[in-house]
């Protein structure tokens, strides 16, 4: 199989080997779960529910307000013990349902099963909005919208990313080796919702028993499994594009410009679920995982477990935890507290001690130009940079700020440990602000 990939990136090491070859585990229900109405891009859910309501398993607990947005669903049966503002991964105190699990964990009656095949594209849209799916990459976009293509954009390649490019986290590629029958049926759903031909599921190569197992699952299913170079970020939405197919999204565009939809291995799954067993999406795979973890761990979460329950289950601490990432450690967010629960989007959380952080104190730029040699969205970070730091919105807007897929190449390979990828994640903010004032 030839390996393809994209111009720019890096390889950092990956530190796989920590959980690569740890199966999947049910991390236990904690005593509270703390469901958060924002875990989406887009709008918020609405809470729906009252304190005291006895809810089920896979009920309704936030509902959606408008198109680019999903309910929220109980993650398990309880009470409803606080509909208040709690802490999110954000950062910020954000609307949450709190539920007191009952030990039943017993499912909302009604979730209707049916044969997939029986239904039209839009049946299959409405039950994947209502079963609340959205990216499960990271991302968190609605589901139902990326399948939804406006009028006059032809859709000729669906692509599921399976690529997981960010160090320790090895959910993904646990999620392939083990759930690959509702992987694939996931997969010819998502065909059938776009009547698209042409279905890959990318895969690096750092991953050869997925690829193995993938390969040989997909035999006579219309499905091709591309191999993809090991280097950060492959698994970037413009840049899986390219690899794959050799098309390239335009600056300002939308993989729909040019004729493909990527969806992530375990959104896929999740589409399986909710389609097929009507199932809304209220569990997910995420890695634990870090020097500062006693053992790293693949584990089946709830929504609404918070991270403190993820590291109990993992062992606990190896002393004091200096930075607590969500995520992986190129994209993902620092997190206050243990306390933050996990949410969708949710695909690991990594523990770092004080010796393991390289502290370097920040210098002036060389003009060395190894940010833009890695930047893969070809752009100048050090320059966009520098007008954002003298508040010249409008140039570095001119120089393709929004392009910016934030990735953290540029950052992590800056000689002067300049934080070049937070300081162009305010310049967009600016932009976006500018441009709605307009």
């Amino acid at each position: 199989m030839k390996l393809k990939t994209f111009p720019g990136g890096l390889h950092p090491p990956d530190n796989k080997e920590w959980s690569a070859d740890k199966a999947i585990e049910d991390c236990p229900l904690p005593e509270e779960l703390v469901i958060p109405m924002s875990q989406n891009i887009g709008a918020p859910a609405e809470p729906c529910v009252v304190v005291g309501q006895k809810v089920k398993k896979g009920e309704v607990i936030g509902q959606a307000k408008g198109f680019v947005s999903v309910p929220v669903h109980a993650s398990t049966s309880g009470e409803v013990v606080a509909v208040e503002p709690r802490l999110h991964s954000s950062g910020r105190l954000l609307p949450a349902v709190v539920i007191r699990p009952d030990g039943e964990d017993a499912w909302v009656e009604g979730l209707p099963a049916c044969d997939p095949m029986t239904l039209t594209p839009d049946q299959i849209r409405e039950k994947i909005r209502t079963a609340g799916i959205v990216g499960l990459g990271g991302a968190t976009f609605p589901a139902h919208v990326k399948l939804s293509p406006p009028e006059g954009k032809i859709i000729d390649t669906l692509i599921l990313n399976g690529v997981e490019c960010e160090p320790y986290l090895t959910a993904d590629h646990r999620l392939m080796l083990e759930e690959t029958e509702r992987l694939l049926d996931g997969v010819t759903i998502l065909k059938r919702v776009l009547g698209v031909e042409r279905a890959f599921i990318g895969i690096e190569a750092n991953k050869p028993d997925a690829i193995d197992v993938v390969s040989r699952a997909c035999a006579g299913r219309g499905i091709e499994v591309q191999g993809l170079r090991v280097k950060y970020p492959q698994g970037a939405e413009k840049q899986l594009i390219l690899a794959v197919t050799g098309r390239e999204v335009p600056s300002g565009g939308l993989p729909m410009d040019v004729g493909v939809v990527v969806q992530n291995v375990g959104t896929a799954v999740a589409v399986s679920d909710a389609v097929r067993h009507g199932l809304p999406l209220i569990e997910r795979i995420a890695t634990v995982s870090g020097p500062g973890i006693s053992e790293a761990k693949n584990l089946r979460i709830r929504v609404g477990t918070s991270l403190s329950a993820m590291v109990d289950f993992c062992g606990g601490l190896q002393g004091d935890p200096a930075k607590i990432i969500m995520g992986g450690p190129m994209m993902g967010a620092t997190q206050l507290s243990l306390d933050v629960p996990a949410t969708r989007g949710t695909s690991g959380v990594l523990l770092f001690r004080e010796g393991d952080l390289a502290l370097v104190p920040e210098g002036p730029c060389i003009r060395c130009g190894r940010c833009v040699g890695v930047c893969p969205a070809r752009i100048l970070p050090t320059t966009i940079a520098a007008y954002a730091r003298l508040d010249l919105i409008n140039e570095a807007e001119e120089y393709n700020a929004m392009d910016c897929i934030e990735c953290g190449c540029c950052t992590y390979t800056c000689p002067a440990a300049i934080p070049l990828v937070q300081v162009i994640r305010l310049a967009k903010g600016a932009i976006l602000a500018k441009r709605r004032k307009v």
